[in-house]
């Protein structure tokens, strides 16, 4: 298996199925966060579709100056955000619960957990999914980019053009609606600590 060095370069020179492979490893994060950011399967299909042909695209200039992932990520963002331009008057529909099941993670530390604890887990993440629904696709976007990408404040200011301020306070607010809907008691970090996801970190 060729490094992902070594596939960018092909890629670069022209080799789609060097690109087909460096997508492969990236889809299902794309997915995922494509899924819990718009919540409609198709859209995250085809959310996740302009990813990788903008990518494509823009591939030439990549220069390695930060890892393939944060390149692609920054792609993503810019994705989401023409999405919710496009969309802006447009209201939120359902949450598909069979999509996020597919997406959450049963394992934690390599091992399996058992049913009980995984049935736990994957209802605090439709919960969740169900809370965040409610919130605005900044205010959705910011928690996804700091506790699914785990990503600074800084970095989402940065790479979503607000300020500190903007995406501290928009983290604040989501966090405190959560713990309203979700009914949690004031321990500041527990909120975030369910192994069953990718959401929540």
């Amino acid at each position: 298996m060729s490094s992902e060095d070594e596939l960018i370069r092909l890629a670069q020179s022209g080799d789609t199925d060097a690109f087909c492979l460096l997508a492969e490893a990236y889809e299902r994060r794309i997915y995922s966060l494509a899924f819990h950011y718009c919540r409609e399967r198709q859209d995250a299909e085809d959310l996740s579709q302009e990813v990788w042909l903008r990518a494509y695209a823009a591939l030439p200039g990549f220069r390695s100056e930060s890892t393939f992932y944060t390149w692609l990520r920054k792609i993503t963002i810019n994705c989401f955000l023409n999405y919710r331009r496009a969309r802006s008057s447009r209201q939120s529909e359902t949450l598909d619960s069979d999509a996020i099941e597919s997406h959450t993670t049963l394992h934690h530390g390599g091992a399996r957990v058992g049913f009980e604890s995984a049935l736990q887990n994957r209802l605090v993440v439709e919960k969740v999914m169900l809370a965040l629904a409610d919130l605005s696709p900044q205010q959705r976007l910011i928690f996804l980019l700091k506790h699914q990408e785990g990503m600074t404040y800084a970095e989402i200011s940065k790479e979503l053009g607000c300020s500190l301020g903007t995406v501290k306070k928009s983290i604040s607010r989501t966090v405190a609606k959560l713990r309203e809907k979700l009914q949690v008691v004031e321990e500041p970090e527990n909120y975030i600590s369910s192994p069953a996801t990718g959401i929540l970190r």
